[in-house]
């Protein structure tokens, strides 16, 4: 399994290693990394620009999306997957879901926002007025200064992946979790919880990044 470092900026470094989600983390955390938040992978990818690796290609992120049976869905800053990520990736190993207990649903509320029940896309000039974006970024500024970093890349507006039929949530007797993917420019950066539990699951061989302090061993 090999682990591809493709950023070391002044102060923070990061790589994205490909393999199923409990292996990549196992890999990353071995290494002294941590899964990258949203709001630094967005930062990197100004930094590094439009053409970089990290811009050209998607990977997993920190935060995931709760399907909460006749509910709104929240998007949540700490998903519980990366604590269970083992039993989370064995799930979509056999084409199931992961049901987070209690406490970690509890722990992912404390710091979420409401997701959308269908797909939609937010124009990249209004990311600083949106509640989701402002959220999904670290604040309005910070959204604001992502926004204008994929106009200039040429993309008007950003799809939000609901992911999931909203009859198939209601059908559910518990709350389920599912990561959260940030996509490459190419496909407009979009954010969304992946489409299928197989192929697009955490048992492929996706992209996860992590960040850790330059330095740090």
């Amino acid at each position: 399994m090999e682990k591809t470092v493709d950023i070391k900026p002044t102060g923070i470094e990061s790589a994205v290693v490909y393999a199923p989600f409990d292996k990549a983390l196992d890999a990353l955390t071995k290494k002294g990394y941590e899964i990258i938040f949203l709001p630094q992978n967005g930062k990197l990818r100004i930094q590094q620009g439009k053409n970089a690796y990290i811009s050209r290609n998607g990977n997993w992120i920190r935060e995931g999306v709760l399907y909460i049976p006749k509910e709104k869905p929240k998007l949540v800053r700490n998903s519980p997957i990366p604590e269970s990520a083992k039993k989370a990736t064995n799930a979509h190993r056999k084409g199931k879901e992961f049901y987070p207990i209690p406490k970690q649903i509890e722990k992912a509320l404390a710091d979420s926002t409401d997701f959308p029940e269908e797909n939609i896309t937010i124009p990249t000039n209004r990311f600083d007025s949106e509640a989701l974006t402002a959220y999904a970024f670290g604040g309005e500024k910070e959204a604001k200064a992502y926004g204008e970093f994929l106009r200039e890349a040429g993309i008007k507006e950003m799809p939000i992946y609901y992911a999931v039929d909203k009859d198939y949530v209601n059908q559910q007797d518990k709350p389920f979790a599912r990561q959260m993917w940030f996509g490459a420019l190419g496909l407009g950066s979009g954010l969304g919880s992946r489409w299928s539990l197989y192929g697009w699951g955490l048992g492929g061989g996706s992209g996860l990044r992590g960040v850790k302090e330059r330095g740090a061993q």
